[in-house]
């Protein structure tokens, strides 16, 4: 509503306005049929009306949003996040790093639930510690599930931090969200070497195309259960696995190709 008020109040002045807008995963990950998913993709739905150009950061939120809002709404194009080469500083995780890592925001959609729960599988039958590194509304609650599953001095919950300096604090970083656009703490952890135990979900399996990570399906405890065995059991497999990503997710989603993209499409739609 915002941002329909201020291009009309810009076409007063006599100026013309090229609105670009990007759909971001949150808005459209709600169930259509909740309440929230309601409200959502109705303002989704206002904003499309008054919208020049879509950028999509993944070709999952493009045929995401084509289901739920519409087909050519209007000139669209995917460009996906990019990577600076400082990002690209190699993984040397601390002395005492916990096994596992993970960082994002604490709400039911990332799955912390379902890391909690396979933690506590795998520490019946060997040594383990984690790492929790984030904030949001299920803090609480993902708290009291570590304590009903007994993860005193096996899960830590550190807060809100930089993913750069969240790193060292584990050997592997875990992402076992329920639904995800094209998460940035994937991009990071490939940059940086780190091996990755994720979903299959939204764009990840855009960033590990061409390499040999392997996904998991969503919210199953044993399946993260086995491959955070298998990392405990085979750590330096893991590392070779995170090593051939980082070159490919170098390749594919350097800074300099996405500029030169949105400019592009920028550009176009201007001359329009």
């Amino acid at each position: 509503a915002y941002a329909r008020l201020a291009a009309r109040a810009l076409k007063r002045e006599g100026q013309h306005t090229v609105a670009i807008y990007t759909p971001h995963g949150g808005s459209l990950h709600y169930p259509p049929t909740s309440a929230p998913g309601l409200v959502y993709l109705g303002i989704e739905k206002l904003l499309a009306r008054c919208t020049d150009g879509l950028i999509f950061e993944s070709d999952y939120m493009r045929c995401l949003y084509e289901r739920r809002i519409g087909k050519n709404v209007a000139p669209a194009q995917v460009i996906t996040n990019a990577l600076l080469p400082t990002d690209f500083a190699p993984h040397e995780p601390a002395p005492d790093t916990a096994d596992f890592l993970f960082v994002g925001e604490l709400r039911r959609l990332k799955g912390v639930d379902v890391m909690l729960r396979a933690l506590a599988e795998v520490a019946r039958t060997r040594p383990v510690r984690a790492v929790i590194v984030g904030s949001g509304p299920d803090r609480e609650a993902f708290l009291k599930l570590a304590a009903e599953l007994d993860l005193n001095g096996i899960v830590t919950f550190t807060g809100a931090m930089p993913a750069a300096r969240a790193f060292c604090r584990g050997r592997a970083i875990v992402v076992p969200s329920r639904a995800e656009s094209l998460p940035y703490i994937v991009l990071e952890a490939a940059a940086a070497s780190m091996p990755l135990i994720a979903s299959e979900v939204g764009g990840i399996p855009e960033i590990v195309a061409g390499s040999d990570t392997k996904l998991l399906p969503p919210s199953d405890v044993p399946a993260l259960v086995r491959a955070m065995n298998a990392f405990l059991d085979h750590p330096q497999a893991a590392l070779v696995r995170a090593k051939k990503l980082r070159d490919t997710v170098q390749m594919r989603f350097a800074i300099d190709t996405t500029t030169a993209a949105v400019l592009d499409f920028y550009g176009r739609l201007i001359t329009r």
